[in-house]
């Protein structure tokens, strides 16, 4: 009876491992995994993040109506605060951008600095937000007091959790980029958080008009 031998597949850092006699070895010269696997990871991620907001912008459009005889948008909304707020979020898109550039020229100090920056108009995103929901909360307009004020706490309020986080995550990066440097997997890590953060932007500007200036009309 023969005893039939199969190839086997090593890289080159383990050409020292035991391979049986008469087996063929075929030695990998550069890595089997995908080079772009983390980026197509994580544009999957955001298709599924689409798809929660899209659920939240449905149930607010079936749900932005009934008030329950409480307030409407038109009575609640405050439009100048809101457009301050969107100020902040779209200047910490453009910052982030600078960081970007800074980063492609492989500048340590100007990335951290225009991070910084971005941290700073996040951070002052989610301030007034926060003041608004309190505000809100304080004249009896919480989320149990209509369907409209659930649907909009949920759908503001997810999109301010995601803000969070995203700042965390922009917290974190920050320190990896001044212990490590600007190495191959930070601009990795750099581009993914740049995609969230644009994402964000856009969620917002959607939110900013369907819920605020839609909301606003008698």
């Amino acid at each position: 009876m023969v005893e039939t031998t199969y190839p086997q597949y090593v890289s080159e850092t383990s050409a020292a491992a035991t391979v049986p006699p008469g087996s063929f070895t075929f030695y990998l010269t550069e890595e089997h995994h995908p080079q772009n696997g983390t980026l197509l990871g994580f544009w999957l991620y955001l298709m599924s993040d689409c798809l929660i907001f899209a659920c939240l912008f449905a149930a607010y459009g079936v749900l932005g109506r009934e008030y329950a005889g409480g307030p409407s948008g038109a009575e609640l909304f405050e439009l100048p605060l809101v457009a301050l707020n969107t100020t902040f979020l779209l200047l910490s898109s453009i910052t982030y951008g600078f960081a970007m550039l800074q980063m492609q020229q492989n500048r340590i100090a100007g990335t951290q600095i225009w991070l910084a920056i971005t941290g700073v108009f996040g951070a002052a995103f989610l301030a007034v937000e926060l003041y608004e929901f309190a505000h809100l909360i304080h004249q009896g307009a919480g989320p149990q007091r209509s369907a409209f004020l659930t649907s909009f706490f949920a759908l503001v309020g997810t999109h301010g959790l995601h803000v969070t986080f995203g700042i965390i995550w922009l917290v974190v990066l920050m320190t990896q980029v001044a212990r490590h440097g600007l190495i191959t997997a930070n601009k990795r890590r750099l581009m993914c958080l740049s995609m969230f953060w644009h994402f964000l932007d856009v969620v917002w500007i959607g939110v900013f008009t369907f819920v605020y200036l839609m909301g606003s009309l008698p």
